[in-house]
């Protein structure tokens, strides 16, 4: 009901579906000083959800940093990459579509190749709403194979289906086989403090390697200082969605 409930509640609080709503209700609405109120508010969301430079300031404060590679030093037992960054949708099944976050998987056999972690325990099931046919683990694990990261040095759990099951199915498989081991979490710069807390919460301490980065350097100039980008509702989109998760993963105790 958690997964169901977070999902539907999210598509109404997306940055679009606000501004829509807006418009709508300034339509329909008979009383004219309600209907303006809705229509300048919509417009006041509109200006501010494609403006970059407020979303980038925004993100530059709730991103994890990068870590740069050459701090590493000893290798990591087990890198625990999760997923989100395939196209499940897709057709025809017969390759793997990858998105924005494949930098989790391309970064995560980078530090494979360095020799700074020694096994890779991909974290992810299926997070479609109504259809469960989809496994993005084993997705994942093929391209880990086609990179030339070897059979036996990948895990996987098919199994979850959002960040709080992420955590507790690898900690089962955590505990299981590498009790006691050192652990790197791979995943997105946005998703790292909900991500971090999760794991924190079933007892896995693991260091964090950020990846997939939405943020740039701060710059005043017009084009991303006045003019609207669509860019910009995207990210607006990726924030709100996860807050939202944070306060209800506070509610419901995964945090």
């Amino acid at each position: 009901m958690f997964f169901i409930l977070s999902k539907i509640l999210t598509a109404l609080v997306m940055p679009l579906s606000l501004i829509i709503f807006c418009f709508i209700f300034a339509y329909v609405l008979k009383n004219k000083r309600t209907k303006k109120l809705f229509f300048f508010f919509g417009f006041f969301l509109l200006v501010v959800f494609s403006n970059d430079f407020l979303i980038n300031e925004i993100m530059l404060k709730w991103e994890i940093s990068a870590v740069p590679l050459q701090e590493i030093k000893a290798p990591y037992d087990v890198a625990i990459v999760l997923s989100g960054v395939t196209d499940s949708e897709k057709a025809p099944r017969d390759r793997v579509y990858l998105n924005k976050g494949a930098d989790r998987i391309m970064h995560t056999v980078h530090l494979y190749r360095l020799g700074k972690i020694k096994r890779i325990l991909i974290s992810g099931g299926s997070g479609r709403l109504l259809v469960q046919d989809y496994k993005e683990s084993e997705a994942i694990k093929n391209v880990l194979l086609l990179s030339g990261v070897a059979a036996e040095h990948i895990f996987i759990d098919d199994a979850s289906r959002n960040t709080h099951e992420n955590a507790v199915y690898s900690a089962e498989i955590l505990n299981e086989k590498f009790s006691g081991k050192t652990y790197l979490l791979v995943t997105s710069a946005f998703h790292m403090r909900r991500a971090q807390a999760c794991f924190q919460k079933v007892g896995v301490k693991a260091d964090s390697f950020p990846t997939d980065f939405y943020t740039f350097e701060r710059k005043f100039t017009p084009d991303v200082f006045v003019v609207p980008s669509d860019m910009a509702v995207v990210k607006w989109g990726i924030m709100i969605k996860e807050w939202l998760g944070m306060v209800a993963y506070k509610i419901a105790g995964y945090i």
